[in-house]
């Protein structure tokens, strides 16, 4: 049958597995360091993938492939409970009660990491995470430069971290989905007081204008000595 599906090209495919990631369905595996649909009867044709690819290299195409097999892809699940793609990038969540204290006799501080994974590269568009969660978006330098990120800026958020510059990628539409797609109560941005931080900057300003939402939402400032100066 003619059907929508992804197509991927792997000459711009740099072996992240992001997609393997964010494909539920199981039919996209890392073989030999690229992408590859390997179950063609796997894909949904929705593309929870194309978001996640960083280079771009995954888009729809309509062409003569098999029928999605929802049976197959449930028993496939059942089967397979490990993870098709990097295994690091695998989805976790934290139970870790915001109202919880740093125990004063030992002064160890506590994480507030509430889920995995963290890089804009390898999260989903969507997760169970998401759900009405209070959306902090950093930039890499900020955990290193200020040193009470932990419990001022990550306590009770949802974070997720990039760089821009690194990642030479616009988090653009990536965010957008993800703030158009979930269940998002207020977004705060923490960056350096470097130029190159404002393309992260402007990236989640845009999503949340793109989102279609009107959500609260504020910028910070760090300095690179390690100080809020906004």
């Amino acid at each position: 049958m003619i059907r929508k599906i992804i197509n991927i090209d792997e000459e711009k495919c740099n072996g992240c597995g992001a997609c393997a990631n964010a494909c539920h369905e199981g039919a996209i595996e890392m073989v030999n360091g690229k992408a590859k649909l390997m179950r063609e009867n796997f894909c949904d044709g929705f593309g929870d993938c194309l978001p996640s690819c960083p280079t771009g290299a995954i888009s729809f195409e309509e062409r003569e492939a098999p029928e999605y097999d929802e049976k197959a892809v449930k028993a496939a699940q059942g089967k397979n409970k490990h993870h098709a793609g990097c295994p690091g990038s695998s989805m976790m969540t934290f139970d870790k009660p915001e109202e919880q204290e740093t125990p004063a006799f030992t002064r160890k501080p506590i994480s507030r990491l509430n889920q995995w994974p963290v890089q804009i590269k390898l999260l989903p568009t969507q997760a169970p995470f998401y759900d009405g969660a209070k959306l902090l978006i950093a930039a890499d330098c900020t955990a290193y430069a200020y040193a009470n990120m932990h419990e001022d800026f990550m306590k009770g958020k949802i974070t997720i971290i990039g760089c821009p510059k690194l990642d030479m990628v616009d988090y653009t539409e990536k965010l957008t989905e993800i703030i158009r797609n979930n269940d998002i109560k207020s977004v705060t941005i923490v960056r350096m007081e470097v130029p190159c931080c404002g393309g992260l900057q402007r990236a989640a300003e845009q999503a949340i204008k793109s989102s279609g939402k009107f959500l609260p939402w504020q910028v910070v400032t760090i300095s690179r000595s390690g100080e809020v100066i906004e």
